[in-house]
């Protein structure tokens, strides 16, 4: 048995959950925040047997698309402001990262 940690974009988070359950697994939705843009993120935790860690992986794949986005730089702390100027800068978001954990013994009550 495996645990699947996927760490998903906010705006994907409603269309992987859909696909899980359409594809009948089961998964608990956690809130996180992402270090680099202090955005919003889901972390998924998703157990599954052996065998349905590559159908699950796919499904992640197909509903976490990466994209460019033009993101507004955070201003700096306690230096001079006075030449800093705040263009946007594109960054990549989105996506999906995940960590496939083994599972020694899962309980359900």
């Amino acid at each position: 048995m495996k645990l699947i940690m996927a760490v998903v974009q906010d705006k994907d988070s409603n269309r992987l959950s859909d696909a899980l359950v359409e594809n009948e697994f089961q998964a608990t939705k956690l809130a996180s925040t992402g270090g680099f843009l202090k955005a919003g993120n889901t972390t998924f935790m998703i157990g599954v047997k052996d065998k349905e860690v590559d159908q699950v992986l796919e499904i992640i794949k197909e509903n976490c698309q990466s994209r460019e986005q033009l993101v507004a730089p955070i201003s700096p702390m306690g230096g001079n402001a006075d030449s800093y100027v705040p263009y946007p800068v594109e960054v990549q978001v989105g996506g999906a990262t995940v960590f496939i954990l083994p599972v020694e013994q899962f309980e359900k009550f």
